[in-house]
């Protein structure tokens, strides 16, 4: 369905097209809220026909990420989810985490909502299943060398470009990590006992303390993992709670009986939804780029169009699914569970939504402004000495933060350690941009708040008022006393440390602060990287490449022996020698910071 300007607004399915059409106009005051406010809305339809009911589930879905019609349910943030790839399709495998998921023949294991707790998972099966990290280029280079780089030296990883490790034996360690990625850890703990006892027959006490040491690691994450059910094989236990607009989904995954792991997700449909619908809608969401469907979904509820769906993730499975809704059972007790972690985890983002909105009122009354704030910008600028100097622009919508709309700026037209020239510069840039029709820059702000005091208010005011754009309104939220400046107002506004309006204030300086701190520190970097490297005869943008891939900073080179550099791919022992030499006759680099 389409709006006057043509916009898709609601994309639906239907095994009968007559009779799902003449639902909408037939007893219009009959209808639920949120479908006689799109009607209302609503000036042309086109339809396409499929083969099938799963074919239109699946264009449905297809449709459905690619234009995130206004009044179909979407699953939040509209952002893509980390997989963890292990690229199987290799000779020898890696891992990596991904946010494509591509049919290349790898294994995909996600999509997963914590990322940094998906880091922390791959660091530990790093440490543990010793698979190559290098990739690409890297990779091809370290197996011409045929030298071993520093994390094959210190045993994170087997070294298969050395040639020490066949591709069977290697294969074998990547299937551990798979059972592992699967769920099932009770299968791998056996082949590791087994492997340690074989090794202590042969005598070999080093390698038996290795698994030994691998098996108490992999016994100690399992023992986090006591929640168990009776049932053998893969489920998916997924329980759903709502209120208004917002929808939580709480998933459980089950492998051979035991829960391995769990996920949220929050769904948003426009003026209301369906639990019901709300759990259809996550369910073809969410598996059609899941990189695992299991053999059974226990549902707290019954979604619409339950046989088409089964029939779907069967086809996506290559086996059998069942959708399974208990009422009684000890599926039923598992099941309770995770819907009482639904309700949870959506009553503290609602609360969370309902302080975002209660503090855009508050500004808007304490401010004395027009209308309450939709969308607020913040500035800050960071430098070192005026080294390095940089401007962040952060963006808060309706009280939360839109990451995708931060911008920064390198300050190019001011020498010295001058913020009120540098805060000048990013605002006209800025301005420029919105006037020229940059859409990066297009959305105009209705309240601009700037990370100082006085003077850094008074910059903001004469450059908006130069680009034509001074009835926005501006204030200064300066740090120290944590002092709202308004624009023609000698003495600051002073608001109690609990105040909505002031809480969100600081959320938002906070996060411009934190933003350009972090792009100052970046180039910074960039630059002490750079120039220590270049001033070394031999090393070149691949060598340079390489080191940083190895070792990640110039202090970690520097902590390196001669020997650790030289087995860097693409390194030899002569330019090794040039770099440690440079590294430990040119002193310590200056301390990490700047402001």
């Amino acid at each position: 369905m389409r709006d006057a300007a043509g916009e898709i607004i609601y994309v639906g399915k239907a095994g009968s097209l007559k009779n799902r059409v003449r639902s909408y106009f037939h007893s219009p005051a009959s209808q639920p809220p949120k479908v006689q406010v799109m009607m209302r809305h609503v000036a042309d339809l086109e339809y396409i026909i499929t083969r099938s009911e799963v074919e239109a589930l699946v264009l449905e879905c297809n449709l459905i990420k690619s234009y995130r019609p206004y009044y179909n349910i979407n699953l939040k943030d509209d952002k893509s989810y980390p997989y963890l790839k292990v690229a199987v399709n290799q000779e020898f495998p890696y891992m990596t985490v991904t946010r494509q998921r591509v049919r290349d023949g790898s294994r995909y294991f996600g999509p997963y909502t914590n990322v940094g707790a998906l880091q922390d998972t791959l660091r530990w099966l790093r440490r543990y299943f010793s698979l190559r990290t290098c990739r690409g280029g890297v990779w091809k280079e370290a197996c011409r060398s045929r030298r071993p780089c520093l994390d094959g030296h210190i045993g994170r990883c087997i070294a298969p470009c050395s040639g020490a490790v066949s591709p069977e034996a290697y294969r074998v360690m990547v299937q551990e990590l798979i059972l592992f990625l699967e769920g099932k850890g009770d299968d791998l703990v056996h082949r590791l006992e087994e492997k340690m006892r074989q090794a202590a027959e042969r005598l070999a006490f080093e390698e038996a303390a290795k698994w030994r040491d691998q098996l108490a690691a992999m016994r100690q994450v399992l023992a986090r993992q006591q929640m168990a059910t009776e049932r053998t094989g893969d489920q998916d236990y997924l329980g759903v709670a709502h209120e208004g607009s917002l929808a939580c989904v709480q998933v459980f995954f089950v492998r051979d009986g035991r829960v391995t792991g769990r996920e949220h997700f929050y769904l948003d449909g426009e003026g209301g939804l369906d639990p019901g619908e709300a759990l259809a809608a996550f369910i073809q969401q969410y598996y059609s780029g899941a990189g695992y469907v299991p053999e059974e979904m226990v549902l707290s509820l019954p979604p619409p169009g339950q046989e088409v769906m089964q029939e779907w993730l069967s086809q996506r499975r290559g086996k059998k699914v069942h959708l399974t809704v208990p009422v009684r059972g000890e599926r039923r007790q598992l099941l309770s569970l995770v819907e009482e972690n639904a309700r949870l985890l959506l009553n503290t983002k609602a609360a969370g939504q309902r302080r975002e909105t209660e503090g855009v009122l508050a500004l808007q009354e304490v401010l004395g402004l027009p209308v309450a704030p939709g969308r607020i910008e913040c500035y800050d600028v960071s430098n070192l000495q005026g080294s390095n100097a940089v401007g962040s622009m952060v963006v808060f919508r309706h009280g939360r933060a839109v990451k995708g709309e931060y911008r920064r700026f390198q300050i190019r037209g001011v020498s010295g350690p001058d913020d009120y020239a540098s805060l000048r510069e990013v605002l006209g840039r800025r301005f420029r941009r919105l006037q020229a029709g940059d859409p990066r820059f297009a959305a105009a702000p209705d309240l601009i708040l700037i990370d100082g005091g006085k003077g850094q208010l008074s910059a903001a005011i004469q450059v908006m008022n130069e680009m034509e754009v001074g009835h926005i309104p501006v204030f200064g939220l300066a740090k120290r006393e944590e002092e709202i400046f308004v624009p023609g107002t000698a003495e600051p506004v002073r608001l109690p440390r609990d105040s909505a309006a002031l809480q969100l204030l600081q959320r938002v300086r906070d996060e411009a602060h934190r933003f350009a701190v972090t792009y100052h520190r970046q180039l910074r970097g960039q630059q002490l990287t750079g120039s220590t490297l270049d001033a070394v005869a031999g090393i070149g943008p691949r060598r340079k490449a390489a080191l940083l891939q190895a070792f990640g900073s110039v202090a970690r080179m520097r902590e390196a022996s001669l020997e650790e550099l030289t087995a860097v791919p693409g390194m030899n022992r002569q330019a090794a020698g040039r770099l440690y030499a440079h590294l430990h006759s040119e002193g310590r680099l200056p301390a990490e910071g700047g402001s």
